[in-house]
């Protein structure tokens, strides 16, 4: 889901035209396009932000809901309030009896501690469960309310739903602009890097962009290896981009819920009789999923995205439905020759120098071709 940085990043000025390659400076950092054209990068996909795939359409911007923030609603009022009912009140007892005390000198510790802490305990629990319930509760409306960005493969195109418009905006493929953002700042801590990446295009004179914070250069150009390599037919499910564990059978859904921990589980019994885990490393397995509660945030995680799935459509514009139909394989859009040339050049010299930064060789072919039309 989109979300913005604690610092804003510079949204790129699309009215100039740009291509894959060109680099612009700013006082805190640059600003690195990879397209237009949308050439490969040869970097691992990820795509934590995508949502729906399937051989039509991919949507972009939200994501699918996830087991681990059911786990932090649920498990963390639940271990904060354990924690400090059930442990305190021993790490108490047993400070009493490093100190020499008797053993009812240690059990009246015990006990008044846990008198003292338990109230306040188990109030801060309640109320770290309500923050996190109304904070799902938000993201959740989010969820249902924003519209995200859509990519239509068989026409290679793209649908952008802008804030506060009635009617969506459809923008071809290989003209759709995409950066990625490093910025740096010095604060009291530090110096403080940011990553960013970004798409969008020049309609008229607004601006039309979206843009997601990364945890790094190579993560971010990956976000956008994910878009591309699905609209070029390299990325054809959702499990390639977003199981990096490897938790989803090949029966399985698209998306987390209970095959999820049972596959988990499973995984670790197995590892365990191959030695490649202990068994120490296995109680604290279990011991996690006991303070998340077990499998109820799977099962939330699948109530979740089934709702999702069924109110989701009916908030997309008509022209945007009709549009994410399948159209017959003789209608389907192809590539460019430019496109087609470029990419092609890009990886074999990749090939010859793989250690070489993927932008470094998106200006070389740029160069290297440079009566080539530069697209907006």
């Amino acid at each position: 889901m989109p979300t913005r940085t604690d610092t804003p990043m510079p949204v790129p000025p699309l009215e100039r035209s740009r291509k894959a390659g060109d680099i612009e400076p700013f006082p805190s950092g640059r600003v690195t396009y990879l397209s237009p054209l949308p050439l490969p990068t040869a970097l691992p996909p990820h795509g934590p932000h995508i949502g729906e795939m399937n051989d039509v359409f991919m949507d972009f911007g939200l994501g699918l809901p996830e087991i681990f923030s059911w786990q932090v609603i649920l498990g963390g009022p639940l271990s904060v309030a354990f924690s400090a009912s059930f442990l305190l009140p021993l790490i108490g007892g047993f400070l009493f009896f490093l100190f020499g005390m008797g053993w009812d000198d240690i059990t009246h510790a015990i006990d008044g501690v846990f008198r003292e802490i338990f109230k306040p305990a188990l109030i801060c629990g309640v109320l770290m469960l309500l923050i996190g319930l109304a904070a799902w509760q938000h993201n959740h409306n989010k969820r249902l309310s924003i519209i995200p960005t859509r990519f239509n493969r068989q026409r290679r195109e793209v649908c952008f739903m802008p804030e506060g418009a009635t009617e969506p905006v459809f923008v071809p493929w290989e003209s759709l602009s995409a950066w990625v953002i490093e910025a740096q700042g010095v604060t009291q801590y530090g110096v403080h890097r940011q990553y960013g990446m970004g798409i969008g295009f020049q309609h008229g004179e607004t601006l039309t962009s979206v843009e997601f914070p990364c945890f790094g250069l190579s993560l971010a150009i990956g976000h956008w290896e994910a878009i591309r390599g699905y609209m070029e037919y390299e990325v054809n499910n959702l499990k390639a981009i977003q199981d990096p564990q490897d938790l989803q059978g090949p029966d399985d859904p698209p998306h987390e819920g209970l095959h999820t921990f049972r596959n988990a589980r499973a995984r670790v019994h197995q590892q365990i009789r191959d030695r490649q885990r202990s068994r120490l490393s296995g109680f604290f397995w279990y011991l996690y999923h006991v303070m998340t509660l077990w499998t109820i945030p799977n099962h939330l995680t699948e109530w979740e995205i089934r709702r999702l799935q069924k109110v989701g459509p009916k908030r997309l514009p008509e022209v945007m439905q009709q549009w994410s139909e399948p159209l017959p394989k003789a209608q389907w859009a192809k590539p460019s020759e430019e496109l087609v040339r470029l990419s092609a050049q890009v990886r074999a010299l990749h090939k010859r120098q793989p250690r070489r930064p993927i932008t470094e060789i998106f200006a070389e072919v740029q160069r290297l071709n440079p009566t080539d039309k530069r697209r907006a």
